[in-house]
């Protein structure tokens, strides 16, 4: 089983352009949720509203298959639970962070329909400074899968961790928060 570790990527599915050191950028173009190069991804695309940034919005308009099927005629939950931790991941970006999910809960309201238009939206919370006043690693947004009529299907929240991107670049977590 040790030798199952070290599979070259192209076995995992990934171009041989990610052989070598990839970028942080090009690590994410392979991202489940949103990464263009991902062939079994969702491929979602998301618009952010940076006008007030004290509330980033993110929103995406998505419509799932039976691919992503979980009770009949539902998307999955755990695909649920991707889609709303997705969009809370893209508030990173316009507050200038690398950040990764601690922590998430979800509460999943109604079923989410396969084959029908769905609204995604990830909002910003909150981001504590620490004390002496600069912006503290602890970033708290909430998620939410909606009807177009804005009827909610699953609301999340979210504890993200900001982390050094050179660490990241190098295979290592940073644990203390």
């Amino acid at each position: 089983m040790s030798e199952d570790i070290n599979l070259p990527d192209n076995a995992r599915h990934t171009p041989l352009s990610m052989d070598g050191n990839p970028t942080i950028d090009e690590r994410a173009n392979h991202c489940f949720g949103c990464g263009p190069a991902n062939p079994q991804g969702l491929h979602l695309r998301f618009t952010t509203d940076i006008s007030n940034p004290q509330a980033i919005t993110a929103t995406c308009h998505f419509q799932l298959d039976r691919m992503h099927e979980g009770p009949p005629g539902h998307i999955h939950g755990g695909i649920v639970a991707a889609l709303l931790d997705e969009a809370m991941s893209k508030l990173n970006r316009p507050l200038n962070v690398l950040a990764m999910t601690r922590h998430m809960e979800i509460d999943y309201l109604r079923p989410a329909p396969l084959y029908k238009p769905l609204v995604l939206i990830g909002r910003h919370l909150s981001r504590p400074a620490k004390a002496d006043g600069t912006p503290g690693r602890k970033l708290f947004h909430q998620g939410e899968i909606q009807l177009p009529d804005g009827t909610v299907l699953a609301r999340s929240k979210g504890l993200f961790i900001a982390i050094d991107e050179k660490l990241l670049a190098a295979g290592l977590a940073q644990t203390e928060i």
